[in-house]
């Protein structure tokens, strides 16, 4: 939706001071080096509404994915995508619940959006729920009272409590091994029928691909219909009723596209060899349920962050999620003061300008020093902007299983997501010189101690936050950006984030809250850390264990 417009005469100097950054900003040209301004300037255009959350799959990413292509065929780096186009195309589909779709118990029909609500899902086909029996798995996250994976097995698992459409991958409900997980609401929320109507963006079913559990909002009459009875009381494992019919879906072609760049090395022999860098391009386009006030959920989410962080990982107590759940409760934001500063904003868009509109232009400011350096490194550099990382890393996996350069050739590789927040107020352990560092060691020991060196050479070295690279920590971190398509084919990599916040995966994630010298640091280190690889007269050593590249990825 279109915000209000606000013109600020002499933006960069704000930076350097605690004023507030405006919502709209057109900045001068960007120049060969790099510079905090130059970053606002690129960081205003990919998050500005007109590019409508630039979710992988609509026309929004498309015109985000034209100015990264327009931007680096004007620094005159050469093309790296398919048929010498700086494009790879990735052939998306858009997938939708099928209105028709039929279900029953004792043959009664249920009707979708009023008994019963299909949450979207990624990767392959549901699974097939015709004829599956229902079972009662009780209160979600209740460990003390919860089903073994054997009675879970082959069932259609039933849960009261918890949030109604919000399921973590280490959640209970992520966790059961039935064919579908239920959660049960009084009444279906505005929210999650919202989310039920949405479309999945992804990759076409592939051959072969295990079918996947589907996840549903029950109303309680409908899963009274299907356990037998109340749910009060109801003792888990409870066994119900088997459900009839199956969920059917409407298919429609979505295609989505990375943007690949090259600059050639200037060694005869190793220019035949690349460091890759690169970031994510998309983000998750409109709120499924509207707009919002932008300035009180900000200031709520700037609470909220502080009330839930949890550094270590260390999964809550039910007494901690309970207290908790009281500290959020107890947020109180005062919209009559905010609302006396300028009039309510309403905002319906994830302009995503740290995820990753950080790193998407951190990667371009980056590419723009290489080419108009006066000497390129030895090896060539390779520049992916990747798609769909959204998505489940989609676009990244697409380029890492049909690479436009030879895949041994590529000898490490660097991503970028989420640079442009990391201070004290966005998270406990943040500050000025803040910089989370994953898997850098994994593959490759060499790669992890370069990346160190480099550092401490820096004007003004980061202090590395290695708590996230942890083995079994339960945010997954190390599985859950781009680099890891790359790491799954035993290419050593090296991710920079400053990390989350409150704002994340929210309409109020603004290029106007952006800390921009700290993204200026990250961005030289990084210029630094491929031009120190890329200078290496030998390939990082790997002496990892390279993991299998067509199974899970575990931390």
């Amino acid at each position: 939706m279109r915000r209000r417009f606000l013109l600020l005469a002499a933006v960069p100097a704000a930076l350097s001071a605690q004023a507030p950054l405006p919502l709209k900003y057109s900045g001068p040209p960007t120049t060969a080096a790099i510079t905090a301004g130059d970053l606002m300037t690129r960081l205003y255009i990919v998050a500005d509404d007109s590019m409508m959350g630039r979710e992988a799959g609509t026309i929004g990413h498309m015109m985000g994915t034209a100015y990264i292509a327009a931007e680096v065929k004007r620094m005159g780096l050469v093309p790296g995508g398919d048929n010498g186009s700086y494009f790879q195309n990735v052939p998306f589909i858009s997938r939708t619940i099928d209105p028709a779709t039929s279900l029953t118990v004792d043959g009664a029909p249920l009707t979708v959006f009023t008994d019963y609500v299909v949450l979207p899902f990624r990767g392959a086909s549901p699974r097939q729920l015709d004829g599956v029996q229902a079972i009662f798995g009780g209160v979600a996250g209740d460990t003390a009272r919860a089903l073994t994976a054997e009675q879970a097995t082959g069932k259609l698992v039933i849960f009261t409590g918890g949030q109604l459409g919000r399921q973590g991958p280490n959640s209970p409900l992520s966790q059961a091994a039935g064919y579908a997980i239920v959660q049960v609401g009084s009444q279906l929320a505005a929210a999650v029928v919202a989310a039920g109507r949405g479309r999945t963006l992804t990759l076409p079913p592939q051959a072969n691909a295990p079918m996947v559990t589907s996840s549903l909002v029950l109303t309680t009459p409908t899963a009274q219909r299907l356990l037998g009875g109340p749910l009060d009381g109801m003792a888990v494992g409870t066994l119900g009723k088997r459900i009839g019919g199956n969920l059917r879906y409407v298919l429609v072609d979505a295609p989505t596209r990375n943007v690949v760049a090259i600059l050639p090395g200037s060694d005869a022999t190793l220019r035949s060899q690349y460091v890759a860098v690169g970031a994510h391009s998309d983000h998750i386009g409109y709120r499924a349920a509207g707009a919002v006030d932008h300035d009180s959920l900000h200031a709520f989410n700037q609470q909220r962050w502080f009330a839930s962080e949890n550094p270590t990982g260390a999964r809550l107590t039910s007494e901690q999620r309970e207290t908790l759940r009281m500290r959020l409760a107890a947020i109180h934001v005062n919209t009559d003061s905010l609302h006396a500063l300028h009039p309510a904003r309403r905002d319906s868009i994830n302009n995503g300008a740290d995820d990753d509109g950080s790193g998407t232009v951190t990667v371009l400011e980056i590419a723009e020093a290489y080419a108009k350096a006066k000497k390129a490194p030895a090896r060539s550099i390779l520049f992916v902007w990747h798609t769909g990382e959204e998505k489940g890393l989609l676009g990244s996996r697409w380029f890492a299983d049909h690479p436009t350069v030879p895949r041994d050739s590529i000898v490490a590789q660097v991503n970028i997501d989420m640079v442009g927040r990391g201070a004290k107020s966005d998270l406990a352990a943040g500050g000025d010189r803040y910089l989370q560092v994953v898997g850098s060691r994994r593959l490759s020991t060499e790669l992890g101690d370069l990346a160190e060196r480099v550092n401490a050479s820096e004007p003004a070295p980061f202090t590395f936050d290695y708590a996230f690279d942890a083995n079994g920590h339960p945010d997954n971190i190390y599985c859950r950006s781009d680099h890891y398509n790359y790491a799954r084919y035993g290419i050593p990599v090296v991710f920079l984030t400053t990390g989350l916040h409150g704002d994340y995966h929210q309409v109020t994630d603004e290029a106007q809250y952006i800390d921009y010298p700290h993204m200026e640091r990250v961005a030289r280190y990084v210029f630094d850390l491929v031009g120190t690889v890329a200078g290496l007269q030998h390939r990082p050593v790997v002496d990892g264990v390279k993991p299998d590249p067509t199974g899970a990825c575990r931390q």
